[in-house]
């Protein structure tokens, strides 16, 4: 098992930046592919971005192409999340997940995760 604790949510005016943190408690935390995904209010929640075991691949929902980045150090059991350029519409609460398949596959649902962090808050304002 792995527990997922979030940090470095907060309120940006439009344009601004953050960057979250996921903090993964465990000694196999490299074994994991590790997600981050948001809840807006009243919607459903939807995949952001993904990175793979080693972090050399990673994948991400259009929306934040070319603004967000993932990251993760292994050593540090940490897995983060810059985000660059922020609109209003990225206002959610945002989740970190870890995938405990240990396989190569990225997936991008919420049911291909096994664990989840208690997420964090990101606003911003126009």
């Amino acid at each position: 098992q792995v527990q997922l604790v979030e940090s470095g949510g907060g309120s940006v005016q439009a344009g601004g930046s953050l960057r979250l943190s996921c903090a993964a408690s465990g000694r196999t935390f490299s074994s994991y592919t590790m997600g981050w995904f948001r809840q807006a209010p009243g919607k459903e929640r939807e995949f952001v971005a993904a990175i793979s075991l080693n972090g050399r691949r990673t994948y991400y929902t259009d929306s934040v192409k070319g603004r967000f980045t993932i990251s993760r150090d292994n050593a540090k059991n940490t897995v983060y999340l810059q985000m660059n350029s922020l609109k209003p519409e990225d206002t959610a609460v945002y989740y970190c997940a870890a995938d405990g398949t240990r396989g190569v596959l990225i997936r991008t649902t919420v049911s291909g995760y096994d664990y989840w962090g208690q997420g964090t808050q990101v606003t911003v304002s126009s």
